[in-house]
């Protein structure tokens, strides 16, 4: 029943569509990394690592420079981004485990409706598969609007980059030559015999996906796990960081991490390029806009240190850290006559605007009880036209920050609270919120909140109007 009635919504919202581009139904690509930072890209500032192919993109499309992620952290993010809601209205903010459920509408789902062909490459985190006879879970992509899906079903195996298999819709493939290593540390997600690398075996489903649907609008979803790091092969082997070579970096005097993080990055900048250079192919380039983008801020894992590349550029912070570093991310989109070439936009904008946005290309109504708004306007030159957010929200129960709040260019952390010393009750120590000005103080270096108490009070009265105040962020 609940089935039915999702079906019934998502049918409703569609035949009440905007038509704005109904006669030509444009695809949607959005290609998101994983732990990439802010300063981890040419067109970013990047100075070490090159991304010639992702740089064209910007100078072919638009740069957002206040894009933010749905949270610090892989599976929250995610669950924003499908379902077009902040975190604080997910139910979700931490990496704990979490399967979509029916009655949540997804922006797979809403296309699909509309006649569009929904596809994924990459992580699934919100459908998790532990053992094969799991699969059949009301989490799983197919269920959630998504015609096809290859990849991983299991946020932790999809840490390793040369897995026995991957799961192609609710069927294993065998990735050859991969042999799992038997240390228990490694917990199933390191291998000791490597051949095949998982980013290219899923690269060429989505190529795949794209030829297949040359001639259907489509929407598809490139979720590489590229750069994040192998934790578990951090810890036995000191290096995560999995990349069949390293390349141009090959001579570098750099330690091993580094020249595997540099290797990830290039590696995946190389496949932007081929997409690109398959859409023109069969000539789909003016049809479709890409979105790039990463899912949280840049990491510190397998051995990488993110101060090695300037990851973060001039941000504070980086993954599972409310400070910008840990959720502004790199956004670039790219739609030849439609985005003006080499654009640039400083408009705040987040993960969960991406549905309504979607839902505004395919010419489908945008639902009701959502967060987000769609940039779409922004993306056409018609800035007058852009509705902005009165604030972005996020909470988390992940790194020592627990909230983090955007108004207009004031910025509000909240550190967690931390028992008093030399106490030995368990009475907490004074809530403790930060205040930053981003367009005078974009490095959070200098903590105002003293001096402009009248802004916190303002800021924390909008979250407690929300309900947002009362969310449990406790580990």
């Amino acid at each position: 029943m609940k089935s039915f009635s999702k079906f019934v919504l998502c049918c409703c919202l569609v035949f009440s569509g905007i038509n704005l581009f109904a006669a030509e139904q444009p695809n949607i690509i959005y290609i998101m990394t994983d732990d990439l930072g802010y300063g981890d890209l040419g067109c970013f500032g990047q100075k070490v690592i090159e991304t010639p192919n992702i740089d064209r993109m910007a100078a072919e499309g638009m740069r957002f420079t206040n894009h933010y992620a749905g949270h610090t952290v892989c599976r929250p993010s995610r669950l924003v981004l499908w379902l077009g809601k902040h975190c604080g209205n997910t139910g979700l903010i931490g990496n704990r485990s979490r399967l979509l459920q029916p009655e949540e509408i997804t922006v797979a789902e809403l296309l699909k409706a509309k006649g569009y062909k929904t596809g994924g490459v990459g992580k699934w985190a919100l459908g998790n598969v532990n053992e094969p006879n799991e699969v059949n879970n009301v989490g799983h992509p197919n269920n959630n609007g998504f015609d096809y899906w290859y990849g991983y079903l299991n946020q932790g195996t999809a840490h390793n980059f040369y897995p026995p298999f991957l799961w192609e819709n609710k069927t294993q493939v065998t990735l050859p030559g991969n042999v799992l290593m038997q240390d228990p540390q490694a917990r199933g997600r390191v291998s000791s015999q490597r051949v095949s690398y998982s980013h290219d075996f899923m690269t060429t489903a989505a190529f795949d996906f794209v030829r297949a649907n040359q001639e259907n609008p489509f929407l598809l979803h490139i979720h590489w796990t590229i750069p994040h790091a192998n934790n578990e092969g951090g810890r036995v082997l000191g290096d995560g960081m999995e990349i069949p070579d390293y390349g141009i970096y090959a001579d570098r005097d750099w330690p091993n991490p580094e020249k595997g993080f540099a290797g990830m990055i290039a590696h995946m900048d190389r496949d932007v390029g081929r997409l690109f250079a398959l859409l023109k192919e069969l000539n789909l380039d003016e049809k479709t806009l890409v979105i790039f983008t990463s899912d949280n801020g840049p990491h510190e894992e397998g051995g990488h240190k993110h101060e090695f590349f300037d990851s973060n550029g001039p941000l504070k912070g980086y993954k599972r850290s409310m400070h910008e570093g840990g959720i502004r991310v790199p956004m670039i989109a790219r739609w030849p006559g439609k985005v003006k070439a080499g654009a640039e936009s400083d408009l705040p904008s987040a993960f969960w605007d991406f549905l309504p946005t979607a839902c505004e290309v395919a010419s489908v109504e945008i639902p009701e009880n959502i967060d987000g708004i769609s940039y779409l306007p922004t993306l056409l030159g018609r800035n007058a036209q852009q509705k902005r957010h009165d604030y972005l929200f996020w909470a988390s129960q992940e790194g020592e920050t627990e909230i983090g709040m955007r108004h207009e260019q004031w910025k509000l952390v909240k550190y967690r609270s931390k028992k008093k010393k030399n106490s030995k009750s368990d009475q907490q120590s004074e809530e403790d919120w930060r205040l930053y000005h981003l367009e005078n103080d974009l490095g959070e270096e200098t903590n105002i909140s003293s001096k402009h108490p009248e802004i916190v009070n303002k800021m924390k009265k909008m979250l407690e109007d929300d309900g947002l105040l009362s969310l449990d962020t406790s580990r």
